[in-house]
């Protein structure tokens, strides 16, 4: 007999995508490292790989990201007898988090390794990434930081062998007596924002040390990441003009330094990393390079967090993907699975396509940055960090839409963080802003074609020479690429070549490390006559099936 008190029975609702291995899943992730890791490097890689891919696709993990981002960091300028700390306290998920990404390398360690380090770490990146834990900027800018501080040999010879620890240690006491350190930055004022000439904080000489000159600082950042980081660089005007300085919160002799953490940004998403507004109020800092050139020094570490705004959209996009089609394939809608509606087919098939185009030019990307001794690197570097960023991040916010879409509206609830896809979605619009939004990344490749030259495009040229006569669309964009790169592009127009240029290097790196049916419908859909505004767009002779099944095997 019937319960007359039950209203309904729950059913046709899709499963929690967990305890997947997420490297296992991403054939294109597999492809793309093994097209640029060296050959000796790729074995042992893939084995890290595979244990950092079951780790950040199990539950437990993905327990830690919702955790982390639920329970938020809170401030705490004073203990209760009223002495100033100004100190983060985090969830326990957040430094469970925080020490599996750096037991990984995913900080700075591959500066400590050989060849094929910055790749692997990369495709990790990608890999943490998906679980939207938003503790991933303190790690990205320990990396970038870790490269910037060879401006001041003393305090690298000091810092280094801690910087790439793979043990995490959050205590917040002098670097020598701790077994692992990360860095975070400070250049955002309130009245300069991405002109950080306009910067007001002021950086008076103190005297001479064995870390080199020192300094006290007076100002404020309306922008300052991670504040529980044990270093910081930062910009500051100093007598010859903007500099760049080392900022430790404990200074070498114990004594907390002069920070002063206002408050912690109320953000959009990203949660779980605490974002603040600081003042310095004589602050002791080191100086990093030379006075009056703090804009290129820490612009060094820039580029290399730029790298990694593509990575981490990147990954976002694919876990946005493998939760659409997890969702697809289970959900029934008008008496069949979502994945068999011929509309749905090719929004799945058309995101997929975005997201393996995006791996493989961050991949490619990361390369350049493994290569540090090469010139033709170093070129490719300059040029396809702001494309990158740009095109990349660019597309992230309107591709998790159309994921969240394919869930309906269970995509849109957040339900205690347990709504994955809710949080991508908040999390997306981020790496476009941070470290330049796009019209500074249109800028910067304005700069790269004006201040290096011809030797930009003979690079590029030779990147896109896969194009050449293998399909006639591909040949014809190439072509009309590297000409507007060989005229003086206006500055009105650098958006459209940032994007187009991010086009046909996608193109040519999908020819060269991707079956053929991807090739053609990347073609087909992005560079042809067909008019593609929105995703599910693909045209009716794209392999639709094919590209299904290599983004997540059923």
């Amino acid at each position: 007999m019937d319960d007359p008190t039950l209203t309904h029975e729950v059913f046709n609702q899709s499963s929690p995508l967990v305890d997947v291995n997420l490297f296992e899943a991403n054939l294109p992730l597999r492809e793309g490292l093994a097209a640029h890791l060296p050959a000796q490097a790729h074995a042992a890689a893939e084995d890290r790989l595979k244990a950092l891919g079951a780790l950040a696709g199990s539950a437990a993990m993905q327990a830690h990201a919702r955790w982390a981002n639920v329970h938020g960091p809170v401030l705490r300028t004073h203990d209760r007898f009223g002495r100033r700390i100004d100190e983060v306290e985090f969830h326990p998920s957040y430094h469970a988090l925080m020490g599996a990404a750096i037991a990984h390398g995913l900080h700075a360690r591959p500066w400590a390794l050989g060849p094929g380090a910055h790749v692997e770490r990369a495709a990790g990146f990608m890999l943490f990434t998906e679980l939207e834990p938003s503790v991933l900027c303190p790690i990205s800018m320990s990396y970038a930081a870790t490269a910037a501080l060879r401006g001041n040999p003393a305090i690298l010879a000091d810092w280094f062998p801690r910087l790439t620890s793979t043990e995490y240690d959050p205590r917040l006491v002098v670097f020598r007596d701790k077994a692992g350190v990360t860095m975070g930055m400070g250049m955002t004022e309130k009245q300069g924002g991405s002109d950080v000439r306009a910067n007001t904080t002021r950086a008076h000489f103190e005297g001479d040390t064995p870390w080199g000159r020192c300094y006290r600082l007076v100002g404020h950042k309306w922008f300052f990441s991670a504040p529980m980081c044990d270093a910081f660089l930062v910009l500051a005007q100093a007598e010859a003009g903007l500099s760049c300085f080392f900022l430790p919160r404990v200074l070498p002799d114990g004594q907390r330094n002069a920070l002063r953490i206002q408050r912690l940004k109320d953000k959009l998403g990203n949660k779980a990393n605490a974002s603040s507004e600081v003042e310095f109020t004589g602050a002791q800092a080191w100086l990093v390079g030379e006075e009056g050139r703090g804009v290129p020094q820490i612009l060094e570490m820039g580029t290399l967090t730029r790298l990694d705004c593509a990575l981490g959209t990147t990954g976002l996009m694919r876990q946005a993907l493998s939760l659409a089609l997890h969702h697809a394939r289970q959900r029934q809608a008008f008496g069949r699975a979502l994945v068999q509606h011929a509309l749905m087919r090719n929004v799945l098939a058309d995101l997929a396509l975005e997201s393996e185009a995006a791996t493989a030019l961050s991949l490619r990307l990361a390369r350049a940055f493994d290569r540090q001794d090469d010139p033709y690197e170093a070129l490719m570097r300059r040029v396809l960090t702001p494309v990158a960023k740009f095109w990349i991040c660019k597309r992230g916010s309107g591709f998790a839409q159309e994921a969240m879409e394919c869930l309906g509206g269970n995509g849109y609830v957040e339900e205690g963080g347990e709504g994955v896809m809710a949080r991508i979605y908040r999390e997306m619009p981020l790496n476009s802003i941070w470290e330049g939004a796009g019209n500074i990344m249109a800028l910067d490749l304005l700069r790269v074609l004006q201040r290096v030259g011809p030797s930009v495009r003979e690079a590029v040229a030779s990147e896109l020479e896969p194009l050449k006569a293998a399909h006639p669309v591909a040949d014809a964009a190439r072509a009309r690429v590297l000409d507007c790169m060989g005229d003086a592009v206006d500055e009105h127009d650098a958006r459209r070549l940032a994007q187009e240029l991010a086009l046909v290097v996608q193109a040519a790196l999908l020819r060269r490390h991707a079956p053929d049916f991807v090739f053609d419908a990347f073609i087909a859909s992005r560079l042809g006559d067909f008019h593609h505004l929105c995703y599910g767009s693909l045209p009716a002779a794209v392999d639709v099936e094919g590209l299904l099944q290599r983004a997540l095997p059923a």
